[in-house]
């Protein structure tokens, strides 16, 4: 019988990413979502999905609903315009960060009214408990704050009281790094991390990784990420 062993730190190339170009939304996905299915990237432990979308000047995603999912979007480039079932509306801009907890239910659209195309992460984690009001919340973060150093950005621990609250049992964080910085990151026994650099180019350890490639990472180690070049890294860290 043959053992397979996975490695610790398992690079997804962004040109092995799922990709769907829909004319006003040139869309990658990291995981299996819509028509592009891969059985081996289902998921990430409680991630579900993470799509790296560029979404057209004055075009976007009509309502449309969903429940029982915490939906994290950071906004790269341009702004983001929520509007929800709830009566919530609110304008995200680069560097800052939108959740949607969808609970018993909800509808939102997201729409870029800007006159340049927008580029997102959205990001999707399975919640801890299904159900509950849905809600909306978003937030800047202020990219100098983060230099050097990861910052909480959302959080379903009570202890990241300035991070935007999630229904999940995980973290969303980002760090910038200036090109020869390190950072040190520690994955706990148990837990998934996945990380994506927006831009430049990172090391983990020896292997190299380039803007939107991405990094699925196995608990129980601690790794070093270096930029080789300016680096803007967001990372989730979950069940």
């Amino acid at each position: 019988m043959t053992t397979t062993t996975l490695s610790k730190v398992d690079r997804r190339s962004f040109d092995s990413l799922g990709h769907a170009d829909h004319g006003w939304l040139n869309a990658r996905h990291h995981f299996s979502f819509a028509s592009y299915y891969d059985p081996a990237r289902m998921g990430w432990g409680a991630i579900r999905v993470w799509n790296d979308d560029q979404i057209a000047a004055n075009s976007g995603f009509p309502p449309h609903p969903h429940q029982d999912m915490e939906i994290i979007t950071y906004v790269r480039s341009g702004a983001i315009t929520h509007q929800d079932s709830l009566g919530n509306k609110g304008r995200t801009e680069a560097g800052d960060v939108q959740v949607m907890s969808a609970g018993t239910g909800v509808r939102h659209a997201e729409y870029n009214l800007e006159p340049e195309t927008t580029t997102i992460f959205q990001i999707w984690i399975e919640p801890s408990r299904k159900g509950g009001a849905p809600s909306w919340g978003a937030k800047p973060f202020p990219k100098g704050e983060r230099s050097g150093q990861f910052v909480t950005l959302a959080s379903g621990f009570e202890d990241d009281g300035d991070a935007l609250p999630i229904r999940a049992n995980a973290r969303v964080l980002a760090a910038t790094l200036k090109a020869g910085n390190s950072v040190d990151y520690a994955v706990g026994e148990g837990r998934h991390v996945y990380l994506v650099p927006a831009t430049g180019a990172i090391t983990i350890g020896d292997e190299a990784f380039g803007a939107r490639d991405g990094a699925a990472l196995l608990g129980g180690q601690t790794v070093t990420i270096t930029a080789q070049e300016d680096a803007e890294i967001v990372l989730v860290d979950s069940e």
